[in-house]
This record gives structure tokens, sequence and C-alpha cells, in this order.
């Protein structure tokens, strides 16, 4: 993988997690990266998600977690953007 590719996958995960959650904050991103990469997972590979939810409880909760706030965003996010409308 090359350096651009990199860079515009970058910016293409910068711009989804503006657009999802109303931020462009590192700490954010990786937030989304992590919901949308698992939530992917997870409906594609379903029994391997189960499997390792089973086997590292702890893994689970921080994912949900994750999973709560990425959805709290995006609700304030909507919401803000309805004001606007």
């Amino acid at each position: 993988m090359d350096q651009k590719f990199k860079d515009q996958f970058d910016g293409l995960l910068e711009k989804y997690s503006d657009l999802l959650v109303g931020s462009q904050n590192e700490h954010q991103q990786e937030k989304v990266k992590l919901w949308s990469l698992y939530t992917h997972m997870a409906k594609t590979m379903p029994n391997l998600v189960r499997h390792w939810n089973s086997e590292y409880p702890e893994f689970k909760e921080t994912m949900k977690t994750i999973s709560t706030e990425v959805k709290e965003m995006n609700e304030k996010h909507r919401e803000q953007n309805q004001k606007k409308d």
C-alpha cells in the first residue's frame, strides 16, 4: 500500500467521521474507525464476533461503550444539523 492511498483513505475517514459525528478530532476518528470495522465484522462474520466477545468479555464491554458513544455523537450531530435547517 502506498502513502498516497493511505493519505487518501485517512482523508475519507476524516470526512466520514465529520459527517457521522460532526468531529474530525483524531480521538473521535479512532472510535468511528473501530466502530465501523467492528460493525462490518459482526455483519460478515457473526460467529467470529460472538466467539471473540465470549472469550474476551472486557473487550465486549469496551466495544459496547465505544458503540454507544458513536451513536450518541451521531444523534447529537443530527439534532444540531436539523436545527440549522
